[in-house]
This record gives C-alpha cells, sequence and structure tokens, in this order.
C-alpha cells in the first residue's frame, strides 16, 4: 500500500527552500554519506532546479537537480531517496521528471552515475563518455601552511574550463569560488578549486598541463589541510593515480561520466585532472 502511494505522488519543485526542507534534503545526503552542503543545495536552488516526492504527510522522500551548464548541457544529479522509501519506485520517478526538463530546454543531459546508478541511466539511452573514481584521505596533521584567498581572474579560469569541459559554467565555479572557506589555487600550469564539505575538503576542479603539473597542485593543496580530503580523478590519469596511492590516498567508489544521446558536448578532457564532483561535473 505505502509502495503504491509513493509511487502515484507527483514530483514537484521546490520552489522555496524553507528550513524544514533544507533540514530533509542534508538528511537525505546524510543518509547517502555524500559530502555535499546547504550551500550546494542553494546553488541548485538559485542557478538550476529541485525537485522532490513528498510521501502523504508532506515529508520528502525523494529528491532530483538540474543546474544549467550554459546553453550546451544540463547537468543532473542529487538523486536521493530517504532510505524507508527505497526500492518503491521514487527514485526512477523523480529522475525521469528532471530528464524530461532538460530535454524541454534543448541541452544535452549529463550525469557522473555510480555503478548502481549507471544500469539506471542506461534505459534512459545515457551511455558512458569516460570512467573516474574517487579518492579519499583521512585527516592529518597539515604539513604547509594554511591555504589562503587567492586573487584570481575568473573569467580566465571560466574560459579554461569551458575549454576543458566543451560547456560553459561560469555561475557555478563563481558560486564555488565565493564561498566561505574555498580557496582557489592558481599556477602557471594550471588551477583549482578546494572548497569545504559535509564530511570532507574537495579538490576540484584541477585542470592542469599534464599530470606531473596536477601531481604538484593535487599536493600543495593537500599539504595545507587537516581535515579529510576527496579528489575525484579520472581513470586514465596512470602517473596522478600513482601519486594519490603514494600520498596515502585510498579509492572510494568509481563513476561513470554519461550523457544522453549522441549530442555530447566535447571539450579538451586532457586538462581535467579532477571534476568538481558529481553534483557539479
Amino acid at each position: 500500500m505505502a509502495s503504491t502511494e509513493h509511487v502515484a505522488r507527483q514530483v514537484e519543485a521546490l520552489n522555496a527552500l524553507g528550513d524544514v526542507d533544507l533540514a530533509t534534503l542534508g538528511q537525505l545526503v546524510a543518509d547517502s554519506g555524500w559530502n555535499q552542503t546547504a550551500d550546494d543545495w542553494a546553488l541548485f536552488a538559485t542557478q538550476g532546479s529541485i525537485y522532490v516526492v513528498r510521501d502523504a504527510d508532506r515529508r520528502i522522500v525523494a529528491s532530483g537537480a538540474v543546474l544549467p551548464m550554459g546553453a550546451k548541457a544540463a547537468w543532473i544529479s542529487m538523486v536521493l531517496v530517504t532510505p524507508g522509501a527505497r526500492g518503491q519506485g521514487v527514485g526512477r520517478q523523480v529522475f525521469a521528471h528532471c530528464l524530461e526538463v532538460v530535454r524541454q530546454s534543448g541541452r544535452t543531459a549529463m550525469l557522473d552515475a555510480t555503478p548502481a546508478g549507471e544500469a539506471l541511466y542506461r534505459q534512459f539511452d545515457f551511455s558512458p563518455l569516460w570512467r573516474l573514481t574517487r579518492w579519499q584521505r583521512a585527516a592529518q596533521p597539515a604539513t604547509s601552511p594554511a591555504l589562503h584567498r587567492e586573487s584570481i581572474d575568473l573569467d580566465a579560469l571560466a574560459a579554461l574550463d569551458a575549454d576543458a569541459l566543451g560547456f560553459a559554467r561560469r555561475a557555478v565555479l563563481e558560486d564555488l569560488a565565493d564561498r566561505e572557506g574555498s580557496r582557489l589555487l592558481r599556477r602557471a600550469n594550471g588551477f583549482a578549486i578546494v572548497r569545504a564539505g559535509r564530511i570532507a575538503h574537495q579538490i576540484g576542479p584541477l585542470l592542469a598541463t599534464s599530470e606531473a603539473a596536477a601531481a604538484a597542485l593535487l599536493g600543495d593543496a593537500a599539504a595545507r589541510l587537516a581535515g579529510p580530503v576527496f579528489v575525484d580523478v579520472p581513470d586514465d590519469r596512470p602517473a596522478l593515480r600513482e601519486w594519490l596511492a603514494g600520498a596515502g590516498f585510498t579509492t572510494q567508489r568509481s563513476f561513470a561520466r554519461m550523457a544522453a544521446g549522441a549530442d555530447a558536448p566535447e571539450g579538451q578532457r586532457s586538462f581535467i585532472h579532477a571534476i568538481a564532483g558529481p553534483e557539479f561535473g
């Protein structure tokens, strides 16, 4: 009975991010073991859209988010279901709604899928483009001075990011960079954004001209962080993966970058050494 009731309920847009709903969304993240914060939900609400399914008592039991990336692409993420409603089809329901929103916008739908999610998304005409892995490092004492906020030309950073990805997301980068606690590292051969997550610092995006330059930039950032660290790295970066293993990072989970249809934007992926996170690409 409960299963039928949940699946029959409508997907609705979350137009106002109130305290109660924000707390529920935060609990969805915690129940799933993810790293997103209230700042991330606020970004989806202001620059994209959040969709939810509620139970009979108007409590959120499933979520999904759509984030436009310029005129070419839109990211689908945050497809989360509360433990008591899993296996009832509400996750599939909210995802299908998000995909239809993207299709109506004329953009290509893209996402980073866990292995469990990949099987579902293939049913919606998504295909893998390339694969990546989340590497994590436990908390440890910092060995270099703390990161400070560096002055950076955001227009230049966004242009380089767009060249690498094949689509533009200046507003997303600006939001990530301007957050309290976020830091930007700019070097001659690359740049990285470091931001605070719910359970770990996230390093990314990290763009560099070579794996060696990426490892140097990543090492500089990691040495300045005392807490846990996440970094999501393309699998075809053998030198960087070797550096990560030697620096005490271990693999946590894998992802597949996927796109629906055959019109996925193509960028200069050789510059991408860490993504911003599976919620942002």
